[in-house]
């Protein structure tokens, strides 16, 4: 029998990879159903889905690596980006699915919490929250909605030779939403290959948008990430990247 290896697990839901296999466990039904949806009309590479049982969603591996970690220096070519930029071009020309995505809708309300929290609990100084938070105003501005995948983390996107996107995980979020958020959390902790990642993207996007994001993203996951038994204070992880931005 493969080995077990728990890839992610929280209280939302858990992913476990046994072999070529990657099961996910979510007791949300609903939201479980809007993923398998979301995979069927994203017109880029998904998993294959191999069987589902609920809560149990079966998926097949992705071939090839992924096109980055956060946290750790990009592996990925430039036109390895080049061509992520032209996946999520793709899926931001779709139709709109029609609900909206959960990610990406943080309001002023949530970040105005999460700013209070970081500075009463002593995670970041308040000088950066507050300039962190100014960044953050422009994200809440209301935009233009497109197909999102919602959590598009680097770890997220496969690549393999020759440059090539076998396919994009983690369906989980994707809806209607803004699509500065996807390429603000793609780029996430790797500024340095935004230009590579908007040259295959080919479309005009605000700069201050994607910083806004950035900053928002950060604000409002660090305290999460703590709680979970995650460390956004590592190297290159959200708390530097919100300090290299402010």
């Amino acid at each position: 029998m493969s080995d077990l290896e728990i890839v992610v697990a929280h209280p939302e839901r858990a992913t476990i990879r046994v072999g070529e296999v990657f099961l996910k466990i979510d007791t949300d039904q609903a939201q479980a159903d809007r993923e398998v949806e979301a995979m069927r009309l994203a017109p880029v590479p998904t998993p294959e889905i191999l069987w589902r049982q609920p809560p149990v969603l079966a998926l097949a591996a992705l071939p090839g690596r992924p096109l980055a970690r956060l946290g750790e220096p990009a592996t990925g070519s430039p036109a390895a980006w080049e061509a992520a930029g032209d996946v999520v071009r793709r899926l931001h020309e779709a139709p709109l699915p029609t609900w909206q995505s959960r990610r990406g809708a943080e309001r002023a309300a949530i970040l105005d919490r999460e700013c209070e929290l970081l500075v009463a609990q002593d995670l970041l100084p308040r000088d950066v929250v507050s300039r962190g938070r100014e960044l953050a105003q422009v994200a809440l501005e209301p935009r233009p909605q497109a197909f999102i995948h919602g959590d598009l983390q680097v770890a997220h996107v496969f690549v393999d030779e020759p440059d090539r996107v076998t396919g994009v995980l983690d369906w989980s979020e994707g809806g209607a939403g803004d699509p500065a958020y996807d390429l603000a959390t793609l780029s996430l902790g790797h500024a340095d290959r935004l230009e590579e990642l908007m040259a295959g993207y080919g479309r005009a996007v605000d700069r201050d948008v994607i910083r806004g994001w950035w900053a928002l993203r950060c604000l409002t996951s660090i305290r999460w990430l703590v709680d979970h038994d995650y460390d956004p204070f590592a190297p290159g992880c959200e708390a530097q990247v919100l300090r290299s931005i402010v």
